[in-house]
């Protein structure tokens, strides 16, 4: 059952049984596999076995559980308990865990760390200019150990993995909560940044399995900006939402369903209709009633198809 670990009754079991086999029944026999299963592939296509796939009497097989994943020609096996691997262009979210000479050091979930150089990185006042020796000395005051920032990954080799924050939409990630499933749960999309206008939420899902959460920061004037109760009614319903959303994360984590925007909205959204608090959330009952609508939403999107 994915790893849970819940006490459920004997009721719940037997409904989170049904729903896992009809949702097994619906995925695509390529997407996971076990060691041994076959693997089919477009013979037209000239596909390259890579890691986690053999030949075996003509066909090609996998050499050990997970998801199958393909790049151009190049079809693999990425396992499910691997640790994150990176590739160009994935946005991801570290910690900063070092302030070197002119670049941070970062742990993003992977077997080495990540390096975001000071060159890389867009300097507060937003001006594109040289690094002197002031900004190397300033470098704690952009980011300091412990720090929670969002960066792509600009270069990967054998032994260095380099990050860059050229973008406004990069940095240091403040007022919000960060939760953290396996990287295989995350796959990798067009857009990982997400804007809830209508609930002043930014969400970020980084390739890497970390997973941000929190209010959307806009530049105000300060001499226009007021704190008055409407003003602090909307900020206490923003950080309901974000619990909401952070859990709605866990529960997906637990059941070990894909991470996207859809799917979180539509537990958040389900939660709010029953009027459930945010902490009843990842409780058993919420829990099979996610894995029912989850079972519910593939078979009707089968139909259409």
């Amino acid at each position: 059952m994915g790893g849970i670990q819940l006490k459920f009754n004997k009721t719940q079991k037997v409904r989170l049984q049904k729903a896992m086999e009809s949702l097994s029944s619906k995925i695509n026999s390529d997407a996971l596999v076990t060691i041994a299963d076959s693997i089919s592939v477009n013979r037209e296509d000239s596909v390259l076995k890579g890691h986690g796939t053999a030949e075996l009497d003509g066909q090609v097989v996998a050499t050990l559980c997970g998801t199958v994943e393909r790049v151009n020609k190049l079809g693999y096996v990425r396992g499910l308990c691997s640790r994150y691997k990176p590739e160009v262009g994935d946005i991801v979210i570290g910690r900063v865990i070092e302030v070197a000479q002119k670049l941070w050091r970062l742990d993003i979930n992977c077997s080495q760390n990540a390096f975001l150089m000071l060159s890389a990185m867009n300097m507060p006042d937003g001006v594109q200019r040289r690094r002197t020796a002031l900004d190397e000395l300033n470098m704690r005051g952009i980011f300091e150990e412990s720090d929670l920032i969002c960066a792509e990954v600009r270069g990967v080799s054998h032994d260095d993995i380099h990050l860059h924050a050229r973008s406004k939409k990069y940095g240091k990630l403040n007022t919000g909560q960060m939760v953290a499933v396996a990287p295989y749960l995350v796959k990798r999309q067009k857009q990982h940044f997400h804007h809830l206008e209508e609930h002043g939420i930014d969400l970020i899902i980084g390739c890497n399995g970390l997973i941000w959460i929190g209010e959307h920061v806009e530049v105000k004037d300060e001499t226009e900006y007021q704190v008055n109760l409407i003003e602090l009614e909307k900020n206490d319903t923003r950080r309901k939402y974000i619990c909401r959303a952070a859990n709605a994360i866990r529960v997906l984590s637990k059941l070990g369903f894909t991470v996207t925007i859809e799917i979180i909205k539509g537990i958040v959204d389900l939660s709010q209709s029953l009027n459930l608090e945010v902490h009843d959330m990842l409780g058993c009952e919420f829990c099979v009633l996610v894995a029912e609508k989850e079972a519910e939403r593939r078979s009707l999107n089968k139909r259409k198809r």
